[in-house]
């Protein structure tokens, strides 16, 4: 048994180490790799509240088109180096975006919302057709061309999800493209008819840009029926183009009805008091443990040490992403971690008073508060997944909460049963053990 009980010891301190190696340090790791991730609320970002237009939209899917509009902006909010968004459905045709720790300029937050992310264009020639986009090249309208006597206009909602950066043999940047096949269509007959003519690309409102800051409108020198070339980029706006238009399209119009920029500083700040706080706080029930259930009590308090240092590791090796809601749902499960070494030790104290020996309490106060233990966090896992499905619907901040809380009292869980049993069991047969009131003060003279 001694031997077991030091195996076990030397495994527990070996994931001690290993979760000290991810912990520290907070903001980098070493084999995690990665700092701590807070959320929106804790160190600012973007906040972009969208409406879409569904009223094209086939009564009754309206949920899966909105769905579907989700995926796509999560796969458009990649290429933007953000950490963990978060992406939800708010009533009926609104889209929340939450983008933590990250400055997003005008043009991506308008490039996520769009249907089509380029459009292409043609000369007008005359004084009476309106023009679309206006710049140094001159007066623009859609290229168009028809496909099954439907008028359409050429743009990017016609690519294949299969865009690339390559360079030519000059070395130049080229971001290569390829139609599906109502594209080619299209290509065909507006190429035929602008040849020698300049083709304008356009991002929403504003011509794209080559690196040298002037429009890109390339003369059309031959009929285009399948791929394509773009030139003049730098490497990091075709890279930008190239995710953003393999991401997939938008199957509605979305419109920016909110755009804030969250200030980090009230969130940094209440991270501050809380770290205090919860020192003081942790500092506090430590004392208390060891002051009232003594030698106990201080292998509790190494044992909680532990519960929240592989806490840690878990919440940067998963990720998980911290908000106010996730730092309750921790506190909270810490409580119940405190609270199932009281449950283990008021029995033990009960054992020993019935005139048990040491090795026989720590036996019978786990197996006899196990059950007590497994109830209360059963019913709390229970409870968490029940709070995480809701929270898909309705509110990250609840999922935060009830994914912290759930994976705080498994580990607490862990911590009871392997870590604090197995210190008890070493102390077995060791000098501090021939004293019980070490153990309990209730023990009198025993």
């Amino acid at each position: 048994m001694a031997r077991r009980n030091g195996l076990v010891f030397l495994i527990v301190a070996l994931i001690f180490l290993l979760a000290l190696t991810v912990v520290f340090p907070i903001d980098k790791g070493v084999l995690g790799g990665k700092g701590v991730r807070l959320g929106l609320d804790l160190q600012g970002g973007l906040y972009v509240l969208y409406q879409a237009d569904l009223s094209s939209v086939t009564p009754g899917t309206e949920r899966e088109v909105l769905q579907g509009v989700i995926e796509v902006l999560s796969n458009r909010v990649n290429p933007l180096g953000v950490t963990e968004p978060v992406i939800q459905r708010q009533g009926n045709d609104r889209i929340m975006v939450a983008l933590p720790g990250t400055t997003v300029t005008d043009k991506e937050k308008e490039s996520l919302s769009r249907v089509a992310l380029l459009e292409f264009g043609e000369l007008i020639t005359d004084n009476v057709t309106p023009a679309k986009w206006e710049n140094i090249r001159g007066r623009w309208k859609p290229a168009t061309g028809v496909i099954e006597g439907e008028g359409r206009e050429l743009t990017s909602r016609y690519f294949r999800e299969n865009t690339f950066v390559d360079r030519d043999e000059f070395g130049r940047i080229e971001l290569r493209f390829e139609w599906d096949s109502e594209g080619s269509k299209l290509s065909e007959q507006i190429t035929s008819r602008l040849l020698n003519q300049p083709l304008g690309i356009f991002e929403g409102d504003a011509a794209l840009e080559g690196e040298d800051g002037r429009p890109i409108a390339p003369t059309v020198q031959a009929v285009i029926t399948s791929r394509g070339v773009i030139n003049g980029l730098s490497l990091t706006e075709a890279t930008r183009l190239m995710r953003q238009l393999n991401a997939g399209r938008l199957p509605v119009n979305l419109e920016i009805i909110k755009d804030q920029t969250v200030s980090p500083f009230l969130g940094s700040d209440f991270v501050d008091r809380s770290v205090k706080a919860g020192l003081i706080g942790v500092a506090a029930v430590m004392l208390f443990m060891i002051a009232y259930y003594r030698i106990p009590g201080f292998l509790g308090v190494l044992a909680l040490a532990f519960y929240a240092m592989l806490n840690l590791a878990l919440y940067k090796v998963i990720p998980v992403t911290l908000t106010l809601a996730g730092l309750a749902g921790f506190i909270v499960s810490f409580g119940m971690a405190v609270d199932a070494n009281i449950l283990i030790f008021e029995r033990m104290k009960e054992e020993l008073i019935a005139g048990r020996t040491l090795g026989g309490a720590i036996e019978a106060g786990f197996r006899r508060a196990w059950t007590a233990i497994w109830d209360s966090n059963l019913t709390t896992f229970i409870a968490c997944a029940i709070l995480y499905m809701l929270g898909r619907a309705f509110s990250p901040a609840v999922q935060g909460f009830a994914l912290t809380l759930f994976i705080g009292v498994a580990v607490s869980m862990l911590t009871a049963a392997i870590v604090t049993r197995t210190l008890l069991r070493l102390l077995v047969g060791t000098a501090p053990a021939q004293n019980l009131r070490l153990f309990s003060p209730h023990m009198g003279g025993k």
